[in-house]
């Protein structure tokens, strides 16, 4: 066992006992890749990480031993295709818990028939989420994560920048955000998505990138993000193609205000739903809250969207090392739409923005 896993199964089990946690079980998705390294294909076969009080093992697919092995030496209890996985999950209860388990950490994310068929064979078992366990674990992000985000971050920037020095009248959404995912292939990211909204467009939040061509005058909304070494990068910028319309500069000032409140209030200590407040209230009083339709940020490390969420309803205490976006919008139906978005870790004396770009407006060909 690496001596990464051996030291967050420590602190899983800490966290364990602090709960009065008897069994935890990870599906083959993030929490399995923050405790291991690796994660097997995810599919129907059930892959079920089993981690107890002394002993852990992992319930595997005969099809994917060989190569998760070569990132682990935790034990396995294999299954064939042609035995099905009923008896090997029994044994691997059997081996980490003999003694039966009673509060169960099920992984959110796991399939619910993996979730279902382990609770059936736990007679009396009462199940919980991994909040308290991993996902609490997982909130505060290390020194090594931190430099991968900040590595990921610088990768998003560069994008930016080829984005802004191609973008001209007559392209379409879709050949920019080529240009955006080649980037990150160049620098060895795999493109995660690419939000590339352009005019009356814009004023859809999650706009699916297409075959709009950008006008003279148009803001586009660039909302990009690719992902190495296992974590991901997320950042928005607005790109004028050759002008701007009326009225454009006013919201942009109010988003960055925003911006800046939120930033402001990202403290150890405060609650995130402070964190949204701040961002809110700024545009509230500018009279555009109707136009700020989601929330101000969510959480980022091995996933995109993770806790915390900073929302208007979460009393999750902040705490240094948290990692999260900041990113309130105005949503102008038919006209345009302005997002700013920073990725932060919470420091103690508050937020360290990532991305090393300005949240100006960028002008296509600068």
């Amino acid at each position: 066992m690496t001596g990464f896993t051996e030291k967050r199964l420590a602190a899983l089990r800490a966290k364990m006992a602090e709960t009065g946690t008897d069994l935890v079980a990870l599906g083959a998705g993030s929490h399995m890749q923050w405790l291991v390294g690796f994660h097997p294909m995810p599919d129907e076969r059930l892959c079920l990480m089993l981690v107890g009080r002394e002993r852990e093992t992992i319930v595997m697919p005969g099809l994917n031993a060989a190569e998760m092995r070569a990132h682990t030496d935790i034990g396995f209890v294999e299954w064939r295709d042609d035995d099905g996985p009923d008896a090997a999950l029994a044994e691997a209860i059997a081996e980490v818990e003999p003694d039966g388990a009673k509060r169960v950490v099920v992984d959110e994310a796991m399939r619910a028939d993996f979730a279902l068929n382990l609770l059936g064979k736990l007679d009396g078992a009462k199940p919980a989420f991994t909040g308290d366990t991993v996902g609490a674990l997982r909130l505060v992000k290390s020194a090594d994560e931190y430099e991968i985000l900040k590595m990921n971050a610088m990768i998003d920037d560069g994008a930016f920048r080829k984005a802004t020095a191609a973008a001209r009248p007559g392209m379409t959404e879709s050949e920019l955000a080529a240009i955006i995912n080649d980037h990150f292939l160049s620098e060895g990211a795999a493109p995660a998505f690419a939000i590339v909204a352009a005019g009356p467009n814009g004023a859809f939040p999650h706009h699916h990138t297409g075959s709009r061509k950008f006008g003279t005058g148009d803001v586009v909304v660039v909302d990009i993000g690719g992902r190495k070494q296992g974590y991901p990068s997320d950042m928005t910028r607005m790109l004028a193609i050759g002008g701007k319309p009326e009225g454009y500069d006013e919201v942009h000032a109010i988003v960055e205000q925003a911006v800046q409140a939120a930033l402001a209030a990202a403290r150890p200590g405060v609650k995130a739903k402070d964190v949204d407040k701040a961002a809110r209230d700024t545009i509230a009083a500018a009279g555009y809250s109707e136009y700020f339709t989601h929330r101000t940020g969510h959480g980022m490390g091995i996933d995109g969207h993770e806790p915390p969420f900073i929302t208007a309803t979460n009393d999750q205490i902040l705490e240094e090392g948290m990692v999260f976006s900041i990113e309130p919008g105005i949503y102008l139906p038919g006209r345009f739409g302005v997002r700013l978005e920073d990725i932060v870790i919470l420091r103690k004396d508050g937020a360290e923005v990532l991305s090393e770009l300005p949240r100006t407006l960028a002008v296509a060909g600068g």
